[in-house]
């Protein structure tokens, strides 16, 4: 019996998702949307910046003052940068301007402190400016109501000083997919825990935890539980009470025995499948109490590549995010593959284009995933792939 194909089961994700992938859109607080992504472009209010300034602690001049140098200028006070609109700026004067400062709108020019000497209430100036020299005009940087950033935009801090500059205080965003993530295996220990004999730790629930907040989705739920079905079914309860719109669980769905995700799954109803794909074959889908579940193999990077080709998509699309592209490669060194299985073999891109394979096709090597930078997307039918053949490549 051919087995399903990566492109079969994705279709089959995304139809069970669907109504999850549709988001809101909601208004969140700038100290809140960091790694949001915008909804909507935003248009600055006001221009940026919003009056002339100075642009370095120095003296306002006209230029027409300072024809000759040295040129000696009473000085006329001091202009702190605090709110407040400067007087006029007296022919023949100068005031004392602090970085930031307004200025007044009849000078043209600001000279550096270092470029000045003060003798009481004289300024002697050793150099004349350029019209316009560290004057920071309004608008300069953005005029207002023009466009300040784009709607798609994942909010960094660079983006979100942009905004506070502008006094945007809240921004339109998707509202995030609730998501839970759940860890199955009585082999399981958490990372800090003395192993026993026969344990290993799980790896699953921080790498999904951290991959389901890399896709600008909220982590609302996590478990790690044992091979017992009523453990298994407190923590799917447990999930939906947190508001859980998707739950992810990891293991527990192969043809053996302790398998309890299909156990308890498989009667109400999932669909339980084995892909042409490498590592990462057993999946599945099901609806538990109205909430879709997608279930992941156990093996650590089989878990990752699942909610990479599976997930990540969908919750990506769901935030306004760009889906990720692939990128054409030569392999720098020779590749053997299974037929039948459409491998997700580790690498590492290297200059001129190329990417070398790290470690095997083996499900558990955590290491060699750890090491790689990118995935090699090695066609179905593909045995024994030369030096030089072009592959398909994925930014991890």
């Amino acid at each position: 019996m051919p087995r399903t194909s990566v492109a079969e089961h994705t279709a089959r994700v995304r139809t069970l998702l669907n109504a999850v992938s549709q988001r809101p859109v909601e208004q969140v607080a700038l100290s809140d949307a960091l790694d949001r992504v915008l909804a909507h472009p935003i248009r600055t209010p006001i221009d940026l910046p919003p009056f002339r300034n100075s642009q370095m602690d120095g003296f306002a001049v006209r230029t027409v003052d300072l024809a000759r140098t040295p040129s000696n200028l009473p000085l006329r006070g001091a202009i702190p940068a605090a709110p407040g609109t400067p007087g006029p700026l007296r022919p023949g004067h100068t005031v004392r301007v602090m970085t930031g400062a307004p200025i007044p709108d009849d000078a043209d020019a600001v000279v550096p402190v270092e470029h000045a000497t003060v003798q009481g209430t004289t300024v002697t100036f050793t150099r004349k400016p350029d019209v316009g020299e560290f004057v920071r005009e309004a608008g300069s940087d953005l005029a207002g109501s023009e466009p300040l950033l784009s709607d798609g935009f994942r909010l960094a801090p660079r983006h979100l000083a942009a905004l506070a500059a502008a006094g945007v205080a809240s921004v339109p965003v998707r509202s995030q997919v609730r998501v839970a993530v759940i860890s199955t295996g009585s082999e399981l220990a958490a990372p800090g825990e003395l192993l026993a004999p026969g344990q290993i730790y799980d790896a699953n629930g921080p790498a999904l935890a951290a991959a389901v907040r890399t896709a600008d989705a909220l982590l609302v739920d996590e478990h790690r539980v044992v091979d017992d079905t009523a453990a298994f079914a407190r923590a799917l309860d447990a999930s939906c009470a947190a508001g859980a719109e998707i739950l992810l669980t990891s293991g527990g769905i192969s043809a053996g025995n302790y398998e309890v995700v299909r156990e308890l799954l498989e009667p109400l109803g999932a669909h339980v499948d084995t892909l042409a794909m490498q590592p990462g074959g057993p999946q599945a889908t099901a609806i538990y109490k109205g909430v879709p579940v997608v279930c992941f193999p156990g093996n650590p990077v089989s878990a990752q590549l699942s909610f990479m080709l599976f997930i990540e998509p969908v919750l990506r699309e769901a935030a306004g995010l760009h889906a990720r592209q692939p990128e054409p490669r030569t392999l720098a060194e020779p590749l053997t593959s299974v037929a039948g299985k459409r491998q997700f073999r580790r690498g590492v891109g290297l200059p001129g284009g190329r990417v070398a394979p790290v470690g095997g096709p083996s499900s558990h090597l955590v290491a060699a995933m750890a090491a790689s930078d990118m995935l090699i997307d090695v066609p179905i039918d593909a045995v024994t792939l030369d030096i030089g053949t072009r592959v398909e490549t994925w930014n991890l």
